[in-house]
């Protein structure tokens, strides 16, 4: 591992930017902020100095010449966050970015292709992945298939009515100039055969339950093993069930818009003899881990809720950090861009059903 801490470029000063990722690559011991590249150039100014950041550029490619810079952190528009992704991935800089990877098959394999011509490594920050309530839940679920004593795995379900995501949230300090945000348009990167009408629907829902998907397949070990059963969804697109195969398994999405004031997502993996039951914090609650619980039948049966650790652990700082020590030991991601692929094969797959949409 090298010993200098990692010389990371930051685009865009956004609201995650703001409220997660800046914060939290500032604080590692092993990362130095030295560049930001923000097209608002009052707000870049402010948010510089608020991080100690020594260089501002206009535009990620300015910040992507920047021979100083080792590493990229990049939060933006659904679609544009691709893009940029890929300009920088073929200039040579490490990549990590915000969710989702990209809005189609097309734009990712672009954007993977990008990462191989540039010799440069992308990883997503699917944050479930960082929690350690799910590492544990994960860990626990690989050792009883090894095991096989509570027999084989009869279903798996993820409940994602959502509510308040910005619950607990305290946006107080973040900084805001009267500057307008940059565009936020993706049709030109959406799939082919998508319907215009039907463009808004398709982003709200993959925005959102790619999350779940990603969540589902991580907690299953399933990789690429996935593919889409059966769809049933309202007209709005995102109000319904979601049928898929993951491993062997098969695993449903119950999905909704509520009101709920909190945040409604919890996941459960049935064993014939037991399950594994994981109910996801509020997403900017910190420090926060998911909260376990574990049956077990027979004989004994009865409830057990580990207390998981470390109780300091916040998902966000927890995915930052990874991203670090991946490229400073050369170790792989755990939320890499090949590994997204599959997500993204799921989500437009899923879509094309909701429209009955041959191939």
């Amino acid at each position: 591992m090298g010993s200098e801490p990692l010389r990371m470029g930051y685009v865009g000063c956004g609201f995650l930017a703001q409220h997660t990722h800046l914060p939290n690559f500032a604080s590692l011991e092993g990362c130095r902020l030295i560049a930001l590249a923000e097209m608002r150039p009052r707000l870049a100014r402010l948010v510089a100095d608020r991080y100690s950041i020594p260089t501002v550029y206009s535009s990620h490619l300015e910040l992507a010449a920047d021979r100083q810079v080792e590493a990229v952190g990049l939060s933006a528009g659904f679609a544009q966050q691709g893009e940029i992704a890929a300009d920088l991935l073929r200039a040579g800089k490490h990549v990590f970015m915000e969710k989702p990877m990209a809005v189609s098959i097309a734009q990712a394999e672009r954007i993977l292709q990008a990462a191989l011509q540039g010799n440069a490594r992308l990883m997503v920050a699917y944050m479930k992945r960082y929690d350690p309530g799910n590492q544990l839940a994960r860990e626990t679920i690989s050792r009883w298939r090894a095991e096989s004593e509570r027999g084989p795995v009869l279903y798996a379900r993820n409940h994602g009515f959502c509510g308040d995501w910005l619950n607990t949230l305290d946006s107080s300090r973040m900084i805001r100039t009267d500057e307008p945000a940059p565009p936020a348009e993706y049709k030109e990167q959406l799939p082919e055969w998508l319907p215009a009408a039907d463009a808004s629907n398709y982003v709200g829902y993959l925005q959102q339950y790619t999350h779940n998907i990603n969540l589902l397949r991580f907690l299953l070990d399933a990789g690429d093993h996935a593919r889409v059963r059966n769809v049933d969804l309202n007209q709005d697109g995102m109000t319904g069930l979601v049928t898929l195969e993951l491993a062997g398994v098969r695993s449903v999405i119950e999905s909704a818009g509520s009101a709920f004031h909190g945040w409604d997502e919890h996941t459960q993996i049935y064993f014939q003899k037991g399950w594994i039951h994981v109910w996801s914090p509020t997403l900017f609650t910190r420090p926060a881990q998911s909260r376990v619980e574990v049956y077990e039948g027979g004989e004994h049966a009865g409830y057990h809720y580990p207390v998981v650790t470390p109780q300091t652990a916040w998902h966000f700082r927890e995915e930052a950090a990874s991203f670090v020590h991946a490229i400073r030991s050369d170790t792989a991601f755990l939320s890499s861009g090949e590994d997204t692929l599959t997500d993204i094969r799921l989500y437009e797959e899923i879509y094309r059903r909701h429209l009955g949409i041959e191939h």
